[in-house]
């Protein structure tokens, strides 16, 4: 595993630094924070970030935005190289949200350069290279909330673990010891979904975790509890606006 400290910009002026690391499969990042932004790519393999009580999935050709300050932790289901980029908080204008982004060729060149620029040389131009990219880019939906409730936590738990599960409301209801009108209050306010939607979207970022494996799409399909694929791919699409074929591609 290569995974030197990080060397932080000078938040002080518009800087930027680039930083490499690969990971083995199971790797943990424990929570941790920046004092400046930072932008996580993996140029192979994918990865879970927690942040901000969601789950972030983070595939190939996508990027998460991290403003300066918030918690994260990291998991690398398979090996990773990653490329970050920490940028100073002297950058204006730059997202204030976390975000999935999509990475354009040019943004992933330039966050591999960075990482190889020990001298510096080209760091602002780089720099304000990756910024522009950073404003231009297409925000991707590729996260989960993650319950603070105890009873919606574990739902959403089990809906991660078993994507398949035909379990009702009414069961999940009885199984948590509640009525089943509060279980749907409780669900709308923990998601911002209802339960329909909650578990269409889990089932969705398990989904990508297996295309990005490499699993067909059609077993992927049954494997997360859709019926056929056509219904699959009609769902994949209104959470993603990409067909799997699509993804993977672009993946």
């Amino acid at each position: 595993m290569t995974n030197n400290t990080p060397e932080m910009p000078n938040l002080s002026q518009p800087e930027v630094n680039g930083f490499a690391s690969t990971y083995p499969s199971d790797t943990r990042i424990e929570w941790h924070s920046h004092e400046a932004h930072q932008l996580i790519h993996a140029i192979s393999g994918a990865m879970r970030i927690s942040a901000r009580n969601r789950l972030w999935v983070l595939p190939v050709s996508r990027a998460l935005w991290i403003p300066a300050g918030i918690e994260h932790a990291i998991e690398c289901g398979g090996a990773v190289a990653m490329r970050t980029a920490y940028l100073s908080t002297a950058y204006l204008s730059l997202p204030t949200d976390l975000r999935v982004i999509s990475v354009s060729p040019l943004a992933r060149e330039v966050l591999v350069r960075l990482a190889e620029d020990k001298d510096g040389t080209l760091q602002q131009t780089l720099g304000d290279v990756l910024v522009h990219e950073i404003k231009q880019s297409n925000i991707e939906a590729f996260s989960l909330p993650l319950p603070a409730n105890k009873h919606i936590a574990l739902l959403a738990e089990d809906l991660r673990a078993n994507p398949a599960s035909k379990k009702t409301m009414t069961e999940w209801a009885n199984e948590l010891g509640l009525s089943e009108r509060n279980l749907i209050r409780r669900v709308r306010g923990e998601t911002g979904m209802t339960f329909r939607e909650f578990r269409r979207q889990t089932r969705i970022i398990v989904a990508i975790e297996r295309l990005i494996d490499g699993q067909p799409v059609t077993s992927v399909a049954l494997d997360v509890g859709f019926e056929t694929p056509s219904a699959f791919i009609n769902a994949f699409r209104l959470v993603t606006g990409k067909t799997p074929r699509q993804f993977t591609n672009s993946s």
